[in-house]
């Protein structure tokens, strides 16, 4: 039998709950990054668990989401296969945006390309987009602190 906890196999409920039992124990740990599916947001356990370090959304502009599916194909997002994907992202993101907003970090990538002079955030490197997210933990946590900027 194969491993591989397959989500259009089993079904998005035993998925999340997978995703809750790993999320529960990795929050008990130290000194970790934790790299979530969009998804995570939906159930308010997984805040819980998040609430054991700092979260950061990565807020990226849904076309953007879009084209970069229909470069490697819906296969690998089961929720989106066979649907029209800017429809469906947009249905998910309003389900899920105001959760989104409980991160306590938000790193923009249309702002940080607005910033840069570039018209697409395509053109941000991986590079680029983890300095924007270290800065925005970093006003976190002075605002934490009492420390305003």
């Amino acid at each position: 039998m194969n491993s591989t906890l397959n989500q259009s196999t089993y079904g998005e409920g035993l998925f999340r709950d997978k995703e809750t039992e790993a999320l529960r124990k990795l929050s008990s740990r130290h000194g970790l990054v934790v790299s979530t599916g969009g998804g995570v947001v939906i159930r308010p356990v997984n805040w819980k668990c998040m609430c054991n370090g700092i979260s950061v959304w990565l807020d990226v502009p849904l076309e953007a989401l879009a084209q970069r599916l229909a470069a490697v194909g819906n296969d690998s997002r089961p929720l989106l296969h066979h649907r029209e994907t800017i429809m469906r992202l947009t249905s998910l993101f309003e389900e899920r945006g105001d959760a989104y907003a409980n991160a306590n970090a938000r790193v923009s990538l249309e702002n940080i390309a607005a910033k840069m002079g570039y018209r697409d955030v395509s053109d941000l490197t991986p590079s680029v987009i983890a300095l924007e997210a270290l800065q925005q933990i970093e006003g976190f946590l002075k605002e934490e602190d009492g420390h305003a900027f």
